[in-house]
């Protein structure tokens, strides 16, 4: 057990030093402000395969995610519960989470071809956590597992 934790703690002090290894992509950024171009407070965090955007927004906090191409994969926004669409909170409620899992945090997911995803996390324990998916309709999409 004690050998499963030094080998995670490596590899996560590992990938967060290959995190900003390289100048953040032109297109990326050219990408970004085009996008959100009253965005404030933005930090680039470049992955090599992708590149996360931080930001903040007149809707609040942000995540933008772009390729190294500048191809704008999604947009991320906290949330609240209280302000999702009636569909999807009755979603929540008709599925097997809502009896025994408590809600942890919120999302609202922009993708490309105004697609919009609501993700919910949700804790039953220590140990079991999911994100849950939910369409504009109500409907849960997916789940996975999450720490």
């Amino acid at each position: 057990m004690r050998k499963g934790i030094i080998l995670l703690a490596a590899l996560i002090i590992t990938g967060s030093s290959f995190a900003q290894i390289r100048k953040t992509p032109a297109a990326v950024t050219t990408a970004f402000e085009k996008q959100y171009p009253n965005a404030t407070k933005v930090q680039y965090e470049d992955n090599l395969l992708n590149v996360q955007v931080y930001f903040v927004s007149d809707s609040g906090k942000m995540i933008a995610r772009y390729n190294s191409d500048g191809v704008w994969k999604e947009t991320e926004r906290a949330y609240t519960f209280e302000s999702l669409p009636q569909d999807v909170k009755t979603g929540f409620d008709k599925s097997k989470y809502a009896a025994e899992w408590k809600v942890k945090e919120t999302s609202i997911i922009y993708m490309p071809n105004d697609e919009i995803r609501y993700r919910v996390k949700v804790e039953k324990n220590d140990l079991q956590k999911k994100y849950l998916f939910f369409d504009r309709s109500g409907r849960l999409i997916k789940d996975s597992m999450t720490i």
